[in-house]
């Protein structure tokens, strides 16, 4: 029977969370805001305007939004060319894919900042389809990016995986009724990952990817 590996890509497949986090950090300092870098970092996996308002409230001016949302695309954009992918993340993929696995990327990126995503990964040949920002209504922690997903790859919630870094990541795998795996790799605590969900949680996509035979993953090869 078909089944599908969905992966958050951003901090999951590739080393881009602190990049994003500076460059949220100088788009809310030119419009006039002093957020903390932490902060930052644990709304990085929210769809841009989901974290500005997660970190600057409903009760903020929202007319700087999409000024605030195209200054961190801009600055981000500078480290297009450089991006690098986690160890062994295009290999993960081509596994998987070996073995029999849809393998799709549910991603809040889009346009010309997935295309540098992918180009890092490297991994096209493994990839088969993408949900990005795009294709939804609602970003992570909906679950509607999950199941975006499960749709291309044409399997339901019970013969999929799910991969990401994020808090955000595991409630929208979790509420997709997918099974919630968490790299430790774009900087969230175990502790955190699991509380959210995550049935297993691995240091990075070389760690899963050792132990993929005894990981939960290995559940839905049958």
């Amino acid at each position: 029977m078909d089944r599908a590996a969905v992966f958050d890509v951003d901090g999951t497949l590739v080393d881009t969370n602190h990049l994003h986090v500076t460059s949220w950090w100088e788009a809310f300092r030119q419009a006039g805001h002093d957020v903390v870098m932490h902060d930052i970092h644990r709304a990085v996996g929210l769809s841009g305007h989901d974290l500005i308002a997660h970190l600057l409230g409903e009760e903020r001016d929202t007319g700087q939004d999409d000024r605030i949302s195209a200054a961190h695309k801009t600055l981000y954009a500078t480290y297009a060319d450089r991006l690098p992918a986690l160890p062994q993340a295009g290999r993960l993929l081509r596994t998987l894919a070996g073995q029999g696995w849809t393998v799709i990327l549910a991603t809040s990126a889009s346009g010309g900042e997935l295309d540098a995503l992918r180009r890092a990964i490297d991994a096209d040949d493994a990839i088969t389809a993408t949900a990005s920002s795009e294709d939804v209504d609602e970003g992570k922690p909906a679950p509607e990016p999950v199941e975006r997903a499960l749709e291309l790859a044409g399997v339901p919630a019970n013969r999929a995986v799910f991969v990401g870094d994020t808090v955000w990541d595991m409630a929208a795998a979790t509420r997709a009724g997918v099974l919630a795996v968490a790299l430790r790799c774009g900087g969230i605590p175990q502790a955190d990952l699991e509380e959210a969900g995550a049935a297993a949680v691995y240091r990075d996509p070389a760690d899963l990817l050792a132990r993929l035979d005894d990981s939960p993953v290995a559940r839905l090869r049958a």
